[in-house]
Parts: structure tokens; C-alpha cells; sequence
């Protein structure tokens, strides 16, 4: 449920990454090779609890999220395998998010109208909060930093098949 870049630069040993956008577009595929043993996991929970959701809709009733995600794993002394350290999306929404209304506003007072960017981006930011989606991570997660290497449907199902 998470970017390649993010899972690269930690994971739970032994866990596969299956961002979310690709679970939700193959998950009547994915549903084959997973059970009710399967544990999902992200940063936080959020995107986990949503693939759940999918899976659920898929014919997976019974899978588990990993509550509180990779970092409550880590907070409660779970092992890392940690790579090259990035920004996490929810990082990386901050920065965009505070900058656009920081630089809204103070290009507002030049050009009356301006800082309405900046309403739009708290209200956006409103939306994500109630209804636990982020459209501009979404945006972001599709930027070559946060993509890595490509992560197919073929390698998914090789790795939870154990297979190279």
C-alpha cells in the first residue's frame, strides 16, 4: 500500500509492496494469491485500511490491518529493513500545501485574488482530513521520486508466489 520509494526506504522484513493504486486495479487477480493470513500494511493505516476495503469488495472478508502502520511498528521496537532515506508522502504534502498558501498569500497583497489558491489548498486539505483520501499525495506519488522501479502485477504475484 505503499510507494516503491517509501517502501524502500523502510519495510517490515519479509513484506511485499503492492501500492495502492495497482491492489485497486488488480485486485480480483491479487485476491488468488493472498489469504486470510495476509497482513496489510502502510506508513500510518490509512491506505492500508482502504485496500482492505477493496480487497473486502473483491471476496476477502477477512484480512487484518497492521494498526498505526509501519510506524507504530517501528515505535513498538519492530525490526526495519531501511534503505536510501526519502520524504514521506504525507511529508512531502506539507511542504507543497504550506508553501502554496505561504506564497499565495504574501503574492496576494500584489494581486488581489491570489490567496484564494491558498483557501482552495486548506480546503482540499479539509477534504482529505474527512474523508482519509489525499488527492495531492496521489498526485505526488506518481512523481519519479517517489515511484522507483516499476511495480508490475507479474513481479507482485512472483513475490507472493515466492518465486524470482
Amino acid at each position: 500500500m505503499r510507494t516503491p520509494g517509501e517502501f524502500r526506504t523502510a519495510h517490515i522484513p519479509g513484506s511485499y509492496n503492492v501500492p495502492l493504486d495497482t491492489l485497486r486495479e488488480h485486485r480480483a487477480e491479487l485476491r488468488h494469491h493472498l489469504d486470510d493470513e495476509a497482513v496489510l500494511i502502510c506508513r500510518s493505516g490509512a491506505r492500508a485500511a482502504q485496500a482492505e476495503q477493496a480487497l473486502a469488495e473483491a471476496g476477502l472478508p477477512n484480512l487484518r490491518v497492521l494498526d498505526g502502520g509501519v510506524m507504530a511498528w517501528e515505535a513498538a521496537g519492530g525490526a526495519l529493513t531501511r534503505g536510501q532515506e526519502r520524504w514521506d508522502l504525507e511529508r512531502q504534502v506539507r511542504l507543497i500545501a504550506g508553501g502554496l498558501v505561504t506564497a499565495t498569500g504574501i503574492a496576494g497583497i500584489f494581486l488581489p485574488g491570489l490567496h484564494l489558491i491558498g483557501t482552495a489548498v486548506g480546503a482540499g486539505l479539509t477534504f482529505a482530513a474527512l474523508t482519509n483520501t489525499c488527492a495531492m499525495g496521489m498526485l505526488l506519488s506518481k512523481l519519479p521520486y517517489n515511484r522507483g522501479p516499476r511495480t508490475d502485477l507479474d513481479t507482485i504475484v512472483a513475490a507472493l508466489r515466492g518465486t524470482p
